[in-house]
């Protein structure tokens, strides 16, 4: 039985990371098309993947569904262009999938110019390693088997979750959209910690990202939680708790409270802006 026909509009990062998780789940190479008016783009996406790539976004005429993967400065240009191909020119509605941060489904509904079935979708940077997180939100117009196929195309590179409400994508764009920022920091005020202990950087690096590392597999096992693990890697008496006492006197808790507070506000503010 033949697949549902993909198309990219936007050939980035995000986009290669899906269609190369895709393809390693056995997704049919025919059924991949790509859009991308940078001469560039198109070139790597086609020697890497071999997937058919236009300049013109007009291809999605053909889709089942259209993947909108394009910065949010560019949304409202991108998808007016669309659509009138989109609203006049096919038998039924594509399920358009967005992953462009703070963009709302009302504004994408009001640019289209009809009642397009929309998927909004936040995931994170390490979806081009195939370790993405990301959090997405259905339109009514989403019907349950379209809901189906938009998991199954962004769990190629990574965990899915749902929300009900679209006011939640606002939380996971601060918690795990922005997140792996907030990790990179804590990983890099280690490393120049440790090299003012008088370690060599390239060590102090290795041995920061091993430990995060570690440390982010055994909470993904799910036996205990992230308190549960630091109270079993916490002795009495002994150099993590100091360390960790340190961190709670230093405010570590309410800052990262702070920050992403006010991430999810400027994710609100981004959706206000686009309306």
């Amino acid at each position: 039985m033949s697949k549902p026909k993909l198309v990219f509009i936007g050939g980035g990062n995000m986009a290669s990371s899906l269609i190369g998780g895709l393809l390693e789940q056995g997704y049919p190479l025919e059924s991949i098309v790509a859009c991308d008016p940078a001469a560039a783009s198109r070139q790597q996406l086609e020697e890497q993947y071999h997937i058919a790539i236009y300049a013109d976004n007009n291809m999605a005429v053909e889709a089942d569904v259209v993947i909108l993967a394009v910065k949010p400065q560019l949304m409202n240009t991108v998808v007016t262009g669309l659509a009138a191909t989109m609203t006049h020119n096919m038998a039924r509605q594509p399920l358009v999938i967005s992953i462009a941060a703070g963009i709302p489904v009302a504004a994408l509904q009001t640019w289209f110019t009809g009642d397009v079935p929309i998927v909004r979708c936040m995931p994170n940077t390490p979806a081009l390693l195939r370790k993405g997180a990301a959090g997405l939100f259905a339109s009514p117009q989403v019907t349950r088997e379209q809901c189906s196929l938009a998991e199954d195309i962004i769990s190629a590179v990574g965990t899915v979750s749902w929300f009900d409400s679209e006011a939640d994508i606002d939380s996971v764009t601060a918690l795990s959209g922005s997140g792996p920022a907030y990790f990179f920091l804590v990983m890099e005020a280690m490393e120049d910690a440790g090299v003012k202990l008088g370690l060599n950087r390239d060590v102090a690096r290795q041995l920061t990202v091993q430990t995060a590392l570690g440390a982010a597999a055994m909470a993904a096992q799910g036996q205990f939680e992230p308190a549960e693990l630091r109270r079993r890697v916490t002795s009495p008496g002994g150099t993590t708790e100091r360390a960790v006492n340190a961190l709670i006197a230093g405010g570590l808790p309410e800052v990262f409270e702070q920050a992403i507070q006010a991430a999810c506000q400027r994710a609100v503010e981004m959706a206000e802006e686009a309306l």
